[in-house]
């Protein structure tokens, strides 16, 4: 920790270095994505995604469609334990750790919406270090809650040494902005059954001035039609649970009677208090508006076990507010759910379903950019939530896509399946990241990927240049577009002054085109400004090359993946059909164009 001009900030080597991050774009599979064989309701989705790849590349490859537009965000990044894992290495040092966090963090919150939510699940190996970092990126003021996740029991191997055995991570929530975060209302059912509520209304039915009231053991027992004074000892083991089920079955009936905080209530109430006591024996009534009523008697307020009773996971039980302290989601038995082995790496479906319940609802979007074996996509799922993920390893094919379509098919009625009544429908797209636009000849000259079509190349450089890629079916010479009258062009065509005349005329006067282009001959950059000011000309790839770090591929440790040397560049030829309809090729024809012949 150092204070430098009154900022409290995390420093460690490195910190100042960032990545120049190219914004890649991303390459559908078909093959690979898949859609549910039929529709299941009408509000099924299909667009969710599934994207294979480095996911700090992928980040920046989202950040032009979803900046501000993603509602929640859970990770569960690698907890640098220093042991390796099958799927993934968790033993980053140290200071390589932070920055990759560091990195990712301040891409996801460039995607939250202003109300979103950020869920980062740690264990205490860099607990203390992550809070400072996110306080830093996130503001400390926008730091909600550091929740405790009891993942494991002290039993086992954990019991043999000896001092404080860990059976907690740490889920970190942060909002965007505190000010417009609005999260739901969350409960969670009690373990026990609340046995301060041990009074009964024997006649509820007749009218509340009337009511008496007997303990609830001995309104059990006459419901079973036995002393309540051997109850315990006839039903043995089962008391306890046919007592609950009793309580339940009855709980407007099963009450307690509290004394109010005398100065803390209305003035109506205070008195209604004051009245009942000059009438022992009697129920009193307050009947309120924006309010549950209140009864009263002998001075005291009559609580209601049905007051506590919330609808969890499609069940009415006793609930209380969701707590700093989750130690009521069970991690037994959770290799089965998914139907993927993934040891050390799984988390339950029903831990991420709370972060869900806590600030999402029915289509909001959710990103995971560390899927894992896939949990928070098929969670999202089957809660109607639309889902981004990123993964790089090969699990993404092995674990997750099997996953996905078992949640999509129905076949998976584990997890939260039955608690959410889920039943498949919907569908995932599958992308991979393109690769890097810009690679180095056989000479080490820098020149466009030659792995790139036309289509591709004008969706590279309108992302570059911040435009929207939405090629146009009529006027081939738009790709994309920045506002209603601001246009790209993408050619690899070494365009001549006549071909750019021609161009001018067909923009016209009232919009503006960028041309990106290998070159342009016959005049100078500064004669093209004033002869075509409705045209801006710009050479690739000379145009990008001082953008990015062209040529790395994975920024999951801190080593230049270096490209192999690759082939000539190709050139992009204007089809024939297309040309035929132009001005330009009136002007040039046979010059070559916008697209290429394999498009």
């Amino acid at each position: 920790m150092t204070m430098s001009k009154q900022k409290l900030e995390l420093t460690w080597i490195g910190k100042e270095k960032r990545p120049k991050l190219e914004p890649r774009i991303l390459l559908e599979d078909p093959e690979k994505s898949y859609h549910a064989k039929r529709r299941v309701a009408d509000n099924d989705i299909f667009d969710n995604r599934l994207i294979y790849g480095d996911n700090l590349l992928a980040l920046k490859a989202l950040e032009q469609e979803f900046s501000g537009k993603v509602k929640c965000i859970y990770i569960d990044p690698p907890f640098n334990t220093q042991q390796a894992f099958e799927h993934y290495d968790d033993g980053y040092e140290h200071s390589i750790w932070l920055g990759l966090i560091r990195d990712r963090a301040e891409a996801l919150r460039r995607l939250l919406s202003d109300d979103g939510t950020l869920f980062v699940h740690i264990d205490d190996n860099e607990l203390g270090y992550l809070i400072v970092l996110l306080d830093e990126v996130f503001g400390r003021a926008n730091r909600v809650s550091v929740v405790s996740f009891k993942q494991g029991s002290a039993t086992g191997h954990k019991s043999i040494n000896p001092g404080v055995v860990s059976t907690t991570n740490f889920i970190l929530i942060y909002a965007k902005n505190k000010s417009a975060w609005a999260p739901n209302r969350v409960f969670t059912a009690r373990a026990e059954r609340d046995k301060r509520y041990g009074q009964f209304i024997e006649n509820f039915a007749e009218p509340y001035s009337g009511w008496r009231f007997t303990t609830l053991t001995k309104a059990f027992a006459q419901s079973l039609g036995i002393s309540e004074k051997g109850i315990k000892k006839a039903l043995g083991d089962q008391y306890e649970d046919l007592l609950s089920d009793f309580v339940m079955r009855h709980a407007q009936q099963v009450v307690r009677l509290a004394r109010p905080d005398y100065n803390a209530v209305s003035s109506e109430a205070r008195g209604m208090i004051d009245q009942s006591k000059t009438t022992p024996g009697e129920v009193l009534l307050l009947e309120r508006e924006a309010h549950s009523n209140m009864y009263f008697s002998n001075g005291e307020r009559i609580l209601f076990y049905s007051d506590k009773l919330k609808l969890i996971d499609g069940q009415y039980v006793a609930g209380e507010p969701l707590t700093s302290l989750w130690d009521d989601i069970l991690s037994n038995n959770l290799h089965n759910e998914g139907g993927v082995e993934f040891p050390k790496g799984k988390k339950p479906e029903a831990l991420i379903k709370r972060c869900f319940d806590l600030a999402t609802k029915p289509g909001d979007i959710v990103l995971d950019s560390f899927a894992g074996s896939g949990t928070t996509g098929a969670v999202a799922h089957k809660m109607g939530r639309r889902w981004i993920m990123v993964e790089l390893g090969d699990h993404c094919h092995t674990h997750v896509i099997p996953r996905l379509k078992a949640v999509i098919n129905g076949d998976d009625q584990g997890g939260i399946s039955k608690a959410v009544g889920w039943q498949g429908g919907g569908g995932f797209r599958y992308y991979s990241l393109a690769p890097s636009l810009i690679v180095n000849d056989r000479w080490g000259n820098p020149v466009i990927n030659p792995e790139y079509n036309g289509a591709q190349l004008a969706e590279a450089l309108a992302k570059l240049e911040g435009f929207t890629y939405a090629p146009s079916e009529t006027l081939w010479w738009r790709h994309g577009y920045s506002s209603e009258r601001d246009f790209i062009c993408v050619t690899t065509q070494n365009l001549s002054a006549d071909q750019l005349q021609a161009l001018s005329d067909e923009v016209g006067s009232d919009q503006s085109l960028l041309v990106c282009c290998s070159a342009f001959r016959g005049v100078t950059a500064a004669q093209a400004a004033q002869r075509w000011p409705n045209l801006t000309l710009k050479k690739i790839p000379r145009m990008v090359l001082a953008r990015c770090e062209w040529g790395h591929d994975d920024y999951s440790l801190n080593v230049a993946n270096l490209p192999m040397a690759e082939p000539d560049p190709i050139e992009l030829p204007l089809p024939a059909d297309v040309a035929k309809k132009s001005k330009i090729r009136k002007v040039a024809a046979g010059q070559g164009g916008l697209f290429g012949e394999n498009e």
